[in-house]
């Protein structure tokens, strides 16, 4: 019979999480040697540009050189995507911060617009490869915005920031890592070599 006592269960869990974080690739929070992109709307700046210093002290904060940061400026939220794939295609920047803010009284249009800002941003990540860290505030009040700009519930700029550290990190540590493919080719040149070598010693 299968041993599932309390004990058993607490050894399996143990070897379990100690085989999850040997096989874990998470990134760093240290922006020493990333390079990023921020780019910011106009729109609402009094709230923008609160996530802007959030995001700039959120690098800052993380090791980031101030030379390293490039900070676009954009009319409103909905060029923020077209301005972020332009600095991701450049393959000059380790990760792209999107800040901006959108306020449901502030256009009729409101969920159409932050459609589109949602899947512009999205699709640049995915189509250039760079990742893209998603700070733009869509609120229905001012009042919800400034409490997400610093105020009552953080600075959604600063971890915005954090999130490009953490992904640009991942992003390199990934791209670091042997492929499958290359692992397997690899692996084929030590076979081929092995049998090369044993076939001249029976020669």
């Amino acid at each position: 019979m299968k041993d599932i006592s309390p004990q058993r269960h607490r050894d399996g869990k143990n070897v379990t999480e100690e085989k999850i974080r040997k096989k874990t690739v998470a990134g760093k929070l240290n922006a020493s040697g990333l390079r990023f992109g921020i780019v910011v709307s106009r729109f609402n700046e009094f709230i923008t540009d609160r996530l802007l210093r959030g995001a700039y002290d959120g690098l800052i904060r993380s090791g980031a050189e101030e030379r390293d940061i490039k900070i676009l400026r954009v009319p409103g939220s909905f060029e923020v995507p077209s301005a972020a794939r332009t600095l991701a295609e450049t393959k000059k920047y380790d990760a792209i911060i999107c800040l901006g803010c959108l306020l449901r009284g502030d256009t009729a249009h409101y969920d159409v617009i932050v459609n589109e800002v949602t899947r512009g941003i999205g699709q640049s990540a995915q189509e250039t490869g760079v990742p893209h860290a998603f700070g733009v505030l869509t609120c229905d009040t001012l009042e919800q915005a400034i409490d997400r700009a610093g105020l009552k519930m953080g600075n959604k700029g600063f971890e915005a920031a954090l999130a490009a550290v953490e992904m640009g990190n991942l992003r390199k540590a990934i791209s670091s890592q042997p492929s499958a493919l290359s692992q397997s080719k690899t692996k084929t040149k030590t076979r081929a070599r092995a049998s090369s070598s044993f076939k001249k010693g029976k020669a």
